[in-house]
């Protein structure tokens, strides 16, 4: 066990994973366990989740006029965010006649407008194929073409690239516009407004109830493209009930966070202020969609959206919006954390910060403890497969143990297996497999892929990993981006944790550098915290006192700028790697 990074809750933990499990999971709790077959295998599911995505939109009815999408100067109510979603469900099966199964592809920025599309999808029985913004026009054409999209809800910059290669999408009928200034006289091509108005006349809008359609758990509701930096992307086909399952992983963790503190999990009290959330990762990644979008319109939080991530920024929305909970991958956490600017503004309504999608270093639960001592720090580990969550570290647990990714919630199985698929003993390093009703149902026309990938509910997830002794998860490596120097095994996280254990590091990654004779050395790049200074030696003997001599860096790339990643948060170590020259 890792030493204590900052200080325990007296009496911690009050009692073992189990027992809180045990009491989470009781008849009658929102959290009851039974065993159901979910994609042809059996598994534990929660008993009383809700069937489908539709009644989660039904129940934000009682949020009202509570703002839910605050964009800049917009700020979009529960009760006008669902008189849209359904006005625009209506034009999808009336005037576009998407039925059930049919897909619909969203590409757009974080607006208000990227939700409504979302939720009208989803009411009609369509699959929501959520594309990556990121994406150049030969990366949409392909996501478009692959998923079968007969109609793409997109903005400007999305639309434009897209036009281009319209001509080699036949399957794709038409195109709606949000955010457009005008018509463009092409009869395939409408703006949004035209059929809902702007974002701030929803309220406006008649409530004209949702479509005659019938939605069940296992019916497929959304196509996420796999964020691999090798390859064409995979779309992860995902159901209502693996997002729901996932949303009740988030708060079964959540509630076990403060039993294992010894204090009853809090229950909702809508005379308390409203939470916000600051939001920094994109709605068309899993993270953005099932762990921050769908929760916080069933809990009645507030939404607060970038056009761009922009940390002086979000500094400033914090002050202004009192947010309650920041976070996205550990770089955007440190970029606040870390900000020359933080001491400027009231932060002082800040008690979350959470993140995942990428290591983080143990010193960050650290110095989340002392900038914001009443804060509950988190992290966490999943998948697009996984459908975001499947294993968090909160509160204490995660103070106790800074350098695990968590323990899996209580519907979640994991298993550590060798190269044969036999069970390794507890501590073993091997791959990592889950099994949980979050799970995808596989990958979107691909069927050699997901017999390899999606093993009897399983999800085999290329993740080196051990699990201790009370199941709680510590993430190794990538198996595909380990480095083989002279035989010997290098995990590439565990070198970066050593390099951000230093002071002065504020993000880092190790990539492999080719060599004649070895295979492979390591080579890391590194972006120091603002206003401090450190030389590659420097680095090299901070890890040489603390790894086998094989692990040391033999070059570390020094930058003040942040390293480059893909949307999701990953670092794209593809990048990285011409920063540095063969060897041998």
């Amino acid at each position: 066990m890792t030493a204590p990074a900052a200080a325990l809750s007296p009496g911690f933990p009050a009692m073992p994973i189990a027992h809180a499990h045990t009491m989470l999971t009781a008849p009658g709790t929102p959290f009851e366990l039974t065993e159901g077959e979910v994609n042809g295998a059996t598994m534990r599911i929660y008993k009383n989740a809700p069937p489908h995505l539709g009644l989660l939109l039904m129940a934000s009815k009682a949020h009202g006029d509570k703002p839910f999408l605050v964009f800049e100067e917009e700020r979009v109510s529960f009760a006008a965010h669902l008189k849209a979603v359904e006005q625009l469900a209506g034009v999808l099966s009336v005037h576009y006649g998407i039925r059930k199964g049919d897909r619909v592809a969203i590409a757009m920025r974080n607006y208000p407008q990227w939700s409504v599309a979302f939720f009208a999808a989803v009411l009609v029985g369509a699959i929501a194929v959520p594309l990556n913004a990121w994406w150049t026009g030969e990366e949409l054409t392909y996501g478009l073409s692959d998923s079968g999209a007969r109609l793409a809800i997109v903005d400007p910059e999305r639309r434009e690239r897209i036009g281009a290669n319209w001509g080699e999408l036949p399957g794709l009928e038409a195109m709606i516009v949000a955010r457009a200034t005008e018509e463009e006289g092409d009869p395939r091509v409408r703006t949004l407004e035209s059929f809902i108005g702007p974002a701030t006349t929803w309220d406006g809008l008649d409530s004209i109830g949702f479509p005659p359609v019938s939605l069940a758990a296992d019916d497929p509701v959304t196509i996420f493209y796999t964020s691999g930096t090798t390859g064409r992307p995979k779309g992860a086909l995902g159901s209502h009930r693996g997002i729901i399952s996932n949303m009740l992983n988030s708060l079964a963790c959540q509630a076990r966070a403060f039993l294992r503190k010894g204090e009853a999990p809090p229950q909702p009290d809508p005379s308390l202020p409203q939470r916000a959330t600051l939001v920094s990762v994109p709605f068309f990644h899993a993270t953005g969609c099932f762990a921050v979008l769908v929760p916080n319109l069933a809990s009645g939080g507030r939404l607060v959206l970038f056009y761009k991530w922009d940390p002086g920024e979000a500094l400033k929305m914090i002050e202004r919006e009192r947010i309650n909970a920041i976070g996205g991958v550990p770089a955007i956490a440190w970029q606040v954390l870390e900000h020359p600017d933080r001491d400027k503004y009231d932060l002082s309504s800040i008690d979350v910060v959470s993140y995942g999608g990428a290591p983080s270093a143990p010193e960050l639960v650290t110095t989340i403890k002392r900038r914001f001592p009443n804060a509950f720090p988190g992290n966490g580990w999943g998948m697009t497969e996984t459908s975001a969550t499947a294993t968090l570290n909160i509160g204490d647990d995660y103070v106790n143990r800074p350098d695990s990714a968590g323990h899996p919630a209580p519907a979640v199985e994991l298993k550590v297996v060798n190269p044969e698929g036999q069970t390794l003993p507890t501590g073993e390093i091997g791959e990592l497999w889950t099994r949980g009703p979050n799970n995808a149902l596989g990958y979107w026309n691909k069927p050699d892929a997901t017999a390899s990938t999606f093993v009897d509910g399983w999800v085999v997830t290329g993740d080196l990993a051990r699990i201790d002794a009370e199941g709680f998860l510590y993430i190794v490596d990538r198996a595909k981006d380990m480095l083989i120097r002279g035989g010997e095994n290098v995990y590439c996280v565990e070198v970066e944790s050593c390099l951000y254990a230093h002071p002065a590091v504020m993000d880092a990654a190790v990539v492999g550098i080719p060599h004649k004779v070895l295979g492979e050395e390591v080579g890391a790049v590194v972006q120091v915290k603002p206003g401090r200074e450190v030389t590659a030696s420097e680095l090299r003997s901070h890890v040489a006192e603390r790894l086998a001599a094989f692990k040391v860096p033999v070059e570390v790339v020094i930058q003040a700028e942040p390293l480059p990643r893909n949307a999701n948060g990953k670092i794209l170590k593809r990048d990285l790697k011409g920063l540095f020259q063969s060897r041998g």
